[in-house]
């Protein structure tokens, strides 16, 4: 009897191991196919990345702008403009400041601006921001005191402003580099340069 016992004993256990691994092969069964789903989801998303492209990536004001910038002169053109001297010399001594997640004139801030940079040389420039007859609004890299032969032109999109009338435009929110420490932009037709603020500390 006690043989008899002993025998159902080990044969319930076999069962219960068997049952258990069984369970465990279902199990492992279960947890590849989740790891397989989970696999392809992944490789989709990471698909979807290289095709959606990024909401500002390329398209933020470039490096070589990014700082403060102080208005110290209006540079002297033939251009013919929809300010008089009143109006230009409201801008001379305000702050501009580009970062890659703003820019801002004065109070008036616009953050996460689309922009746009490329490069022009003199004569794609004068065409495109002069009239056509002998007495129309001109302007030439050489006005600006521009001496390279190409330079790049920053473009930064924004809602239509009204700083000081007669334009939308907000000041800087288009700029030549003329070099790491000097741009120049127009605000109705009326051209300005700003000089880089420098960073570094003064000492006692």
């Amino acid at each position: 009897m006690i043989v008899g016992i002993g025998a159902f004993l080990i044969s319930s256990e076999l069962l219960a191991f068997r049952s258990l691994n069984h369970s465990l092969e279902g199990f492992a069964d279960v947890l590849g196919t989740l790891f397989q789903r989970a696999t392809v989801v992944v490789d989709l998303v990471s698909a979807a990345s290289k095709v959606t492209p990024h909401p500002h990536r390329g398209q933020t004001i470039p490096e070589q702008v990014w700082g403060k910038w102080v208005v110290t002169r209006q540079i002297p053109t033939t251009t013919i403009s929809c300010w008089g001297a009143a109006e230009a010399k409201t801008l001379l001594g305000t702050e501009i400041e580009y970062s890659a997640g703003s820019f801002r004139w004065k109070h008036v801030v616009t953050t996460y601006p689309v922009a746009e940079a490329r490069i022009v040389n003199a004569e794609q420039f004068h065409d495109d921001n002069s009239g056509k007859g002998s007495n129309s609004s001109q302007i030439t890299f050489r006005q600006l005191g521009i001496t390279a032969k190409q330079v790049m032109l920053i473009s930064i999109h924004h809602p239509p402003a009204n700083i000081t009338g007669g334009t939308i435009e907000i000041p800087g929110d288009e700029v030549l580099v003329k070099n790491k420490d000097a741009i120049i932009f127009a605000a109705c037709n009326v051209y300005f340069e700003a000089k880089r603020v420098s960073t570094q500390s003064t000492p006692d």
